[in-house]
């Protein structure tokens, strides 16, 4: 029962959309009717600017933090890897929202984060790379959630953090389905392409 509460609060913590509301009472628009129209730090930054986009970032980082605390609290690596898929899951399809949120990018980052700094790092760097000589984001984002599963295999990191990167990594792979159909088509925008 208890290791059930702590998946539930998991999702309820995945399904508070900092994004629409740092764009609703930071910027004054509902960041859905905007850009992309995606519930994300992407199309924030884009909306926005820098200095909004940024804190829903962290904020959306701080919910895959948060997951993974709340999964060690119990002895069972299962209960781990649930709160983690429960927060991505609650990101992408959040109660609060109707279940229509974002694309747990910034919320799998947190887990990353806390899960392993070492592996953080790398696929940051990685991210930057790929955004820096492609200018997509949407790319970077597919690479690393991609790549974050070899590395916990390289690393010899425990099973279930490979489970979880399979599990976050799909989930991020499949909200990105659009922006690889239009990545294939030459429509994707780029991230410095600011909403007019």
């Amino acid at each position: 029962m208890t290791e059930a509460l702590l998946i539930i609060a998991c999702y309820i913590i995945g399904s508070i959309p900092f994004s629409y509301l740092f764009g609703k009472y930071l910027g004054g628009v509902d960041i859905r009717t905007k850009g992309s129209g995606n519930v994300g730090a992407t199309n924030v930054y884009r909306t926005l600017g820098p200095i909004i986009g940024i804190t829903a970032l962290i904020a959306d980082l701080l919910k895959g933090v948060a997951a993974v605390w709340i999964g060690q609290q119990s002895s069972i690596s299962l209960v781990l890897v649930a709160c983690c898929a429960a927060v991505g899951v609650g990101h992408c399809y959040p109660l609060f929202l109707r279940f229509k949120g974002g694309k747990a990018v910034a919320t799998a980052a947190g887990v990353v984060l806390a899960l392993s700094p070492t592996i953080f790092i790398i696929l940051v760097i990685i991210f930057l790379a790929v955004v820096a000589v492609s200018g997509y984001v949407s790319l970077g984002s597919v690479t690393v959630a991609i790549i974050f599963s070899v590395l916990t295999v390289i690393l010899v990191k425990p099973w279930s953090y490979t489970l979880i990167a399979v599990i976050l990594g799909m989930l991020v792979v499949y909200r990105h389905r659009d922006n690889l159909k239009r990545l294939k088509a030459g429509t994707e925008p780029k991230f410095r392409d600011r909403v007019r």
